[in-house]
């Protein structure tokens, strides 16, 4: 026994957290996120089974998921600006209303209810499986939008990142392709974006899960579990080069499918949880 818990558990938990790890590395370079889609469901399961209270799990997850890919995120731009293909245009234009975005999820993560971000995750990950899955071009421009059209967009990619625990790569580069960027150029603009996403995201998170701490595990900052981000980070960040030259030389079908199955499968596990929470 450790912690009172099984060695056999320990030791899955521990699998799945060195696997999840590398799925994020491998995602954050071939699709330019940061791996929460992948990271948030692991980590639900794991403070499920160390007892963390419903209340604040989902809470816990989200902002877990921020400060884990905050070093992938950074290793997937840098890789992705070297081969030039960021926009700093993009880049510019988006940041401010990204990151006020991001401050406004981890408000609403101080006060609002776990069913929130659930609710939130299925909406998001409903869209981007949804988004793979057709395999189709969606494009309603040709060009991107106008200034108050991309503070919008950024502000909402921001707000629903944060609410999800995502680096907001699939959302960005959705909303690039469908003003018809070039998807290498989408993917590492994307990547970049997720930097101040996640930057701001772990800070904001830290200071809303300040008054919870009581029933968060130990060494938890807030709503970032320092645990968490020790065990998982280092090998996302490690792998995030690899998928970022993946990107460019491999077909992507198959991954995309697996993928879009995988959040429709986390979707569905979290509306389970919130019908029947514990």
């Amino acid at each position: 026994m450790i912690l009172g818990h099984p060695v056999s558990e320990i030791v899955w938990l521990a699998a799945a957290i060195g696997v999840a790890g590398i799925a994020t590395g491998l995602f954050a370079g071939l699709f330019g996120v940061g791996g929460g889609a992948v990271i948030v469901p692991v980590l639900f399961e794991l403070f499920r089974i160390f007892e963390v209270p419903e209340a604040v799990r989902m809470q816990l997850c989200v902002g877990t998921s921020l400060a884990i890919i905050m070093p992938t995120s950074i290793s997937s731009y840098r890789a992705h600006k070297a081969r030039g293909f960021v926009i700093p245009g993009i880049m510019r234009a988006w940041i401010g209303p990204v990151v006020a975005g991001v401050a406004a999820g981890a408000v609403i993560a101080a006060y609002a209810p776990a069913g929130v971000f659930k609710i939130a995750f299925v909406l998001i990950a409903g869209l981007i499986a949804a988004k793979m899955l057709s395999n189709r071009s969606w494009v309603i421009a040709s060009t991107l939008p106008g200034p108050g059209m991309m503070r919008a967009s950024g502000f909402l990619i921001g707000l629903s990142s944060s609410l999800m625990g995502v680096g907001g790569g699939s959302l960005s580069t959705i909303v690039l392709t469908l003003y018809g960027q070039p998807l290498h150029n989408a993917i590492a603009t994307s990547a970049g974006i997720g930097v101040p996403i996640t930057v701001a995201g772990s800070i904001g998170y830290m200071l809303a899960g300040l008054p919870h701490l009581a029933q968060l595990p130990p060494l938890s900052i807030g709503f970032v579990s320092i645990i968490g981000v020790v065990l998982m980070a280092p090998i996302a960040s490690l792998v995030a080069p690899l998928g970022a030259r993946l990107t460019h030389s491999l077909p992507k079908r198959q991954l995309e499918i697996a993928f879009a199955v995988f959040l429709l499968a986390v979707a569905a596990r979290f509306l389970v949880s919130l019908l029947w929470p514990g």
